[in-house]
């Protein structure tokens, strides 16, 4: 019996076949360099929804995911597959009135990424096990993503990894979470910009000489990355929403926008969002663009203390703008411009200095006795900056975003609050281990020769 899977993925090139979730997973980027999105967005109705409350995270994770993926994969293997990737906390911190922190910081490897990189692994895994295939994931990392996807692949038999990250833009946890594992997992440090790393990481997957070469990607230009990410919206609104009416107001840290992709997904399909805050560090070129509706990509990227959203070109932001009716390639180039005046009524753009950003860790510190990170704290000033320009919505429901534990960043955290962040078990030994990685000079040629050898 042949499957049809309820939801079919376009390219946001639109120069390639649509294809189900299945092909969208392993393929990561569309022939046609785009990337893929679904072409419908299913809803919860309000039953689904009012149950919400009642569930753990993973019955969550099961009911948003098996409406979007549809009968791809069984819904028994869905199941187990949730139960799996999502077996630790997801703490949420009252702050002041209905203004919260989402704490996603609590996984193997203390950041938001793991919600994804497990869910991923273990589908990628399902699929390639099911067809006795193998598969190189080839991805880039400006921090948190290679320790995160390094984790949930590591050890896979059928899966080799290869993760490319940016040399001096990397803190040193995050640096050793994924070059002291070994096993089926690569690392290479290059001396460049974290879109330079995300660059070849586009070529490697357009080149012919490649072909041979079973590759998939991990970053959140592989859509199997952003669905995932739309579960923690539903959850946090589960745990605070006054019922299906009671609209929440997210501050989101944002890098390369699959963050925020989630919870425009989450919008999508049925979650009562006023508005999504886009926080970002002095890469603010996303803000500006809502602001002028031209847009400019910064190049190089400027280096800020929230080092995993030194992003000068975001590759979401095509889908952001698919999603608004436009049409944008690789290349930031928009070919149809989007609806501007929606994605100013769904979007608002907060950009937040370095100065700004240490500020708002000193002051929540002193405030509340609330520990933030850098990523945390932007979006955190986002959120304040934001209910400031709009005081009618003072009272709504928010929720912001904290992507990292603060262990990830000692040095900066004790710098500021003049104390050491505790320390959770997971980073426990982890800057005593012996890492092993490799360094290239930022050169295509020279990465396509190593990769020939998978």
């Amino acid at each position: 019996m042949i499957i049809v899977p309820y939801i079919k993925y376009y390219s946001t090139n639109h120069k390639s076949e649509e294809v189900s979730f299945r092909e969208a997973l392993l393929k990561g980027l569309a022939p046609d360099g785009g990337l893929y999105m679904p072409s419908s967005f299913p809803t919860l109705n309000s039953e689904e929804m009012e149950r919400m409350p009642e569930q753990e995270y993973s019955d969550i994770a099961f009911t948003v995911l098996e409406k979007i993926i549809g009968n791809d994969i069984g819904k028994e293997d869905l199941k187990s597959i949730c139960n799996d990737a999502y077996d630790f906390e997801v703490p949420l911190e009252n702050v002041t009135g209905r203004m919260n922190i989402l704490r996603l910081d609590r996984g193997p490897t203390a950041s938001f990424k793991d919600f994804a990189a497990r869910m991923m692994s273990r589908l990628m895994h399902y699929y390639i096990s099911r067809d006795n295939h193998r598969l190189t994931i080839l991805t880039a990392t400006s921090g948190d993503t290679g320790s995160a996807v390094a984790n949930a692949f590591y050890g896979l038999s059928n899966i080799n990894v290869v993760i490319l990250f940016p040399l001096d833009e990397v803190s040193l946890i995050q640096r050793k979470q994924m070059t002291t594992l070994g096993k089926n997992i690569t690392v290479i440090g290059i001396d460049c910009k974290f879109d330079d790393c995300q660059q070849l990481v586009k070529t490697a997957f357009r080149d012919p000489l490649l072909n041979h070469l079973p590759l998939s990607s991990a970053n959140s230009i592989n859509t199997g990355r952003l669905l995932p990410q739309s579960v923690y919206y539903f959850f946090a609104w589960s745990r605070l929403g006054k019922g299906i009416h009671d609209k929440v107001i997210f501050s989101v840290p944002s890098g390369n926008f699959g963050n925020l992709m989630g919870g425009l997904i989450a919008k999508k399909m049925g979650l009562p969002v006023k508005r999504l805050v886009i926080s970002t560090n002095a890469n603010n070129e996303v803000p500006q663009f809502l602001k002028t509706g031209v847009y400019r990509s910064i190049n190089p990227s400027i280096n800020c203390i929230s080092s995993a959203m030194n992003v000068g070109h975001p590759s979401n932001l095509s889908r952001i703008v698919a999603l608004y009716n436009g049409i944008m390639n690789e290349k930031g180039e928009i070919i149809r411009q989007p609806d501007l005046l929606r994605m100013r009524e769904d979007l608002a753009g907060i950009s937040v200095s370095d100065e700004d950003t240490k500020k708002t860790i000193e002051e929540t510190y002193s405030r509340y006795r609330i520990v933030l990170e850098p990523h945390g704290a932007v979006a955190w000033r986002g959120l304040e900056e934001y209910l400031k320009l709009h005081k009618e919505e003072a009272g709504n429901l928010s929720v912001s975003l904290e992507t990292a534990h603060p262990a990830k960043f000692p040095d900066e955290i004790k710098q500021i609050i003049g104390t050491d962040p505790v320390l959770p078990e997971s980073l426990s030994g982890i800057t005593d281990k012996e890492e092993s990685y490799l360094t290239l000079e930022n050169n295509y040629e020279k990465l396509r020769d190593l990769l020939k050898n998978y």
